[in-house]
Order: C-alpha cells, then structure tokens, then sequence
C-alpha cells in the first residue's frame, strides 16, 4: 500500500521513536534498580496463572466504580486484540498481504474481534472523555490541602487528554482506512460487519480519493503509535507494562499488612526506615510507574474520607512526578509526603487492597515512620506513654504483669502451668487484659470455652503485647524485644493451634512473627467458635427478642486476613437478624484504631474516623453493632456515647456467651 518513499519515512521515524521511547524506558530501569532489595525472578512462574487472570480479566479493576471498569476493560480488551490487529496492518502496508485474510477461519473470527474491539475502544474512549472532562467527579482529584506536585495539578489532565486523543485518533482512523479499503474493493466483508457499514457510505466515491484516503488513515493511525511511543513513558498509562511487572515480581507477602524485618541484633545497620526515596524498596519505586492516577486509593482511605492532610494516591503521584522532572532518589521523603499525613495513617491497609495495579502506598508511609521513630524520635508525644509501657510493663496500658489475670478471677481459666500440654492456647491479648471493656469480651469467650468443654490454657503472666502498635509507630526496637520474647516462650509452648480475640495480635502472630522462627496455626475466636457449634459442643437458645445486628469488619481481620465469614456465621449461629453496612467484608471502613492510633489523638479533620463509621452503622437501623476487635469495640463505643446513640457495641463473643444454652 506504502509507497517507496512512504516506507523510508515510516521506517526512519520508527527508528526515531523506538530510540527515544528507549532512552526513556532505560531511565525507569535505572530509577526502579535504584531502590534496596533483590528481584526474586523466580516468582513470576509461580504467579503465572494468577497473572494471566489480573492481566487479562482485569479482575482487580472490577472491584470498585463498576461503570468505569468496564468502559477501561472495552478499552483495555481492544488493545490487547489490536497487538495483531496492528501487525497485520502493517505487513499489508509494506507487502500488500493482508494476513487476517488469509488464514483462513482464524483470520475471519480475528476481523470480527477487529471490527467488535474497534467499536468498543472508540465509544470506551468517548465515554471516559466525557467523564474525565465534562462530568468531572471529584474522585479523580484531591483537595488542595493535599501536598500534591504543582505539575500534578495540570498535568493529570493534560496527560489524560493526550492519551484520549491518541487513542481515539488510532482506532478511528484504523476504522476509517479499513471502510476505505472494503469500498474500494467493492465488497461486503461480512466478519467486519460495522467497518462494511461505514463502507457503504463511500459507494460512488472516486478510488483515487478512497486509496489517497486510506493512505493518510494509515499514517494518522499507525503513525499517531510512532508518534506516542516516546512519551509514552512519561505518561501513566506505562501503567500497562509495569502493572503486569508489579504483580508478577512484588515481594512475597503473608498478608497485606505484613512488614519486612529488621534484624537488630546486626550492629551494622545504620539507617532504619525511609529517609530519603533511595531507601526504598525497588518494588516500591515502581510503584510510581504502575500508579494508574485514579485514586482509588485515596477514595477508600479513612484518614482522607474524614479530611485529613494524607493522600496516599498523592504519594505515588508526587514520585512519579518527581522523576519525570528529572530527579533522583536522593530527594526526602517528607517532601513527598508532609508529617502531618505520615501520622495521619491507619494502617488499615485499604489503599492496598483497592489499588488494581498491586501499589502499596501504605508501606512507604510506615517505612517513614520508622525512620522518624527510630532516627530522629520524631513522633506524636502522645504515643509515649503507650510505648513506655511496652518497654517497661510490657503492655500499651502500662498495668503490671502481675495484673495479668485479674480479668479472670472468680473464672476456671486455666494457665499453661496448669494445663501443660493444651489442644488450643488462648492468646489472651493486652486490651482483654488489661482494659475494663474488653475484659467482658474475655469473660464471655471463657464462658463459650468452659461450656463446650475445650481443653485451652493461657500464657497468665508470660503474656506480653506482641508490639503490634509499637510497630506501626515506627518503633521496631521495642517490638523486636517483645516479638523475640514472645517467639521464645510460645517456641518452648509448642502450641498445637492458637486463637486469639485481637485481629491485630493474630496478624503478628502469624504473619509477623515467622521472620523471628515462630510459626503458628493462628485463628480468629469467631473461628473456633463457628467450629464448636458444628462440632455440636455449643448450643444456643434462639427464643426471645430478635437483636438486629450490623457486623463491623476489622481491618485486620477482614481486609489483611481475609477472615469475613465465621463472624457473620458466628452471629447467624446465634440466630440474630444481620443487616450490612454499605463498606463491609474487604472493603470495610476503619474504625480509626490501627496504625498505632489507638494511643494518640487523630490528627485535624473534619470528621473523626470512628465517628464516620459509627454513622454508617447506625444508618442501617440495627440496634446492635457487633465487633470482632478490642480496638474496635473501644472506638464504636466511644462513638456511640459521643453521638448520645442508645445503640450497643458488642463483641460476638458477648452476643453468643449471652445466648448460651
């Protein structure tokens, strides 16, 4: 089709391009290498067929903002048919074989994947312009109280309309030269059904002018790829490449919420935590390449959704943008992210669960943390005294190990001394301990335990905190010291399986305290509840007033355990009426306790995160809310005495012991 000259211009603009698409694909190389690890290559055929799932289904899109994951899945399918679509194309432009027209069958359903792929790409891509430019949600952006890179302001937009404009331009001209093509040959090519329409309409029309037609179609199409490529890795949408790279490569985790060791018994260590980008995992580098720039993430963050400063869909940004501007990782991480947002963080671990290209934005910020804990002691006043009595008393709430037990006085609640060798040990946890609330929540679950005869044992006073908080605050000194003490006793135990009332105790437990060689069967008490009343050791009586109850998801259970079930089961044994809240199972929404904000103020917004919980709670007109976390009980109930709402907070360890035959 190409004329001679027409060749030489196209190949010696392709060289172009590809050269400088290159130079720019080798500076991400170098940025992402430059970032602390090693790549586990070996990954990526073990993730293989999960990869052929996320990739090609898009599944991680779909869940959340249905319509737009299926005008980006129209979009994202078509050009995944149009990678041989375009081949095609050009091998007929240089050699006038049209490959899809002779290769018999396969080349007929092709044209009609084609013809289906161009129609869906174009009117995907309208679509998506009509909402990122005329209906403009405010989802796709952020507050200007976020620290967000000045580019960033004009530049999502920007880079939106460009890609649009590409991909519109591509596919609609493809469609036309192909309709130019059909008229000119005078046929009905009924596997292209809506090019052959478009053809129709050229009936009459001069072939020298379809043929000067079809040649500049194939220039504004093929050459608008020629003419992007370059650009293309300083757009977002290099997201196509990386995001596949994310999940195929991303470091082995046990859950979400899981985070890396540090050996501090190695004496050579000399920086804890993220100062600098340079500090960073190489993983989390590219994450600013795989960021899609939808803030998804930002959408499902408690600590945004109640007008706080943190955006964590701001964090991958500003890196992004930081790079394309030329720098380097050497830049400090506080000017990426403000201090204020650092603290602001809930750990919940939301931002990664939403994200569809496997970004973690919340392990960046807790990396911050722990460089400002443990480099600078730069963190909230408030959380000292929490910390001191870890170090001191082994527990936030600062009460002496000899107190250990007072929850249970009056109570047959065996310790491992008496009961050596037990089927199940009772990892009691600080706040069942220690704090008057939540000790209800042990004596009920005692009471099931009692009554279904279950041979368990507790630590007693060889119980310390697991460091969960100390943690998430960045202070890994202090939660080494106790997850080394608490891996050697439970190592001497031996304990067959564990459970815990305290989601936050059992995601230490399990998949923390690994790296420290201590591996455990750890489950959840709505768990082991769900299964002594299907083993037929507890029953319950289902007469009198039907409770109406809404479940509230802790974040360490549901979202980083993917423990939604055997509450809901639990309560449904227990013969309650159960009602959902809007955000519930992964997508659950905070309560406000975790990531260490249980022993500190929240910082300023306009709404107080368990008080946003506690309203969609109480909109679903359940008289009860039922919680599976200490924290969590303590933040609804303080909710609900703030809101002056006679609703009740309880455990589902209450709610059953109350209902025991």
């Amino acid at each position: 089709m190409l004329t001679l000259a027409e060749k030489i211009l196209f190949v010696l603009a392709t060289l172009a391009s590809l050269y400088f698409t290159y130079k720019g694909v080798m500076r991400i190389v170098g940025d992402i290498a430059s970032g602390q690890g090693e790549v586990n290559w070996s990954l990526i055929w073990k993730r293989i067929g999960e990869l052929i799932v996320k990739v090609g289904l898009f599944q991680p899109v779909f869940r959340f903002r249905l319509g737009p994951s299926i005008l980006h899945a129209l979009i994202g399918w078509g050009f995944l048919s149009f990678l041989l679509i375009n081949l095609s194309d050009l091998i007929y432009a240089f050699t006038e074989f049209r490959l899809l027209d002779n290769t018999g069958r396969f080349g007929e359903v092709y044209r009609l994947i084609a013809d289906i792929a161009n129609v869906a790409i174009v009117a995907g891509i309208v679509a998506m312009i009509i909402r990122r430019f005329i209906l403009r949600p405010a989802t796709l952006s952020t507050r200007e109280t976020t620290l967000l890179n000045p580019k960033a302001r004009t530049g999502i937009m920007r880079d939106s309309a460009i890609v649009a404009a590409f991909i519109f331009l591509h596919n609609s001209m493809r469609f036309l030269g192909e309709s130019f093509n059909l008229a000119v040959a005078g046929h009905v090519d009924e596997w292209q059904p809506s090019i052959s329409a478009m053809s129709q309409l050229w009936a009459g029309v001069d072939a020298n002018i379809l043929v000067a037609g079809e040649h500049i179609a194939f220039w504004l199409s093929i050459g608008a790829v020629v003419a992007f490529l370059p650009y293309f890795p300083y757009s977002k949408h290099i997201h196509l490449f990386f995001a596949p790279i994310n999940f195929a490569l991303k470091p082995e985790r046990k859950s979400i919420g899981e985070l890396s060791y540090i050996n501090l018994d190695d004496q050579s260590i000399e920086q804890f935590g993220a100062a600098k980008m340079q500090d960073l995992g190489w993983e989390q580098i590219l994450d600013s390449y795989a960021c899609i720039m939808c803030f998804r993430c930002q959408e499902v963050c408690p600590a945004y959704n109640t007008g706080k400063l943190l955006s964590p869909a701001a964090l991958e940004i500003n890196k992004r943008y930081h790079f394309n501007g030329g720098g380097t990782t050497d830049i400090v991480m506080l000017d990426l992210i403000s201090e204020e947002a650092v603290w602001a963080c809930t750990s919940c671990g939301a931002c990664v669960d939403i994200c569809p290209v496997g970004n973690e934005p919340m392990r960046d910020i807790l990396d911050i943390r722990r460089n400002l804990s443990m480099m600078e002691s730069a963190f909230p006043k408030q959380l000292e005294t929490a910390l001191k009595g870890m170090e001191r008393n082994m527990n936030p709430w600062n009460v002496s190990q000899g107190d250990r037990m007072k929850w249970a006085e009056g109570m047959n609640v065996p310790t491992i001394e008496q009961n050596a060798e037990p089927e199940i040990l009772w990892w009691v946890g600080c706040a069942p301990a220690t704090d008057s609330r939540a000790q209800k929540t042990a004596q009920a679950f005692a009471k099931i335990l009692n009554t279904a005869g279950v041979n368990y044992a507790v630590l007693g006073k060889n119980e310390a905190c697991t460091g969960d908080s100390a943690r998430r605050a960045g202070r890994e000194d202090i939660f080494f010291g106790l997850a080394s003490q608490n891996v050697e006793i439970l190592n001497e135990v031996a304990p067959k399986r564990i459970v815990t009332t305290c989601p936050h105790c059992l995601h230490t437990i399990k998949n923390e305290y690994p790296a420290f060689g201590g591996n455990y069967q750890v489950i959840h008490h709505t768990q082991l509840i769900n299964e002594l009343v299907g083993a037929g050791k507890i029953s319950m009586n289902l007469e009198g007033d039907n409770m109406k109850i809404t479940f509230h998801d802790p974040c360490y259970l549901g979202r980083h355990n993917k423990v939604t079930d055997a509450p809901r089961d639990t309560l449904k044994f227990a013969g309650v009426e159960a009602v959902e809240m809007p955000r519930n199972g992964a997508k659950s929404f905070c309560c406000g306790a975790g990531g260490a904000q249980m022993w500190k103020e929240e910082e300023e917004g306009s709404a107080r995160v368990n008080e946003a919980r506690f309203a969609e709670a109480k909109s679903t007109g359940a008289d009860t809310v039922a919680v599976g976390c200490p924290f969590c009980l303590t933040m609804m109930t303080d909710a609900a005495k703030g809101d002056g709402d006679s609703m009740q907070v309880k455990d589902v360890a209450e709610i059953v012991a109350e209902r025991l035959k």
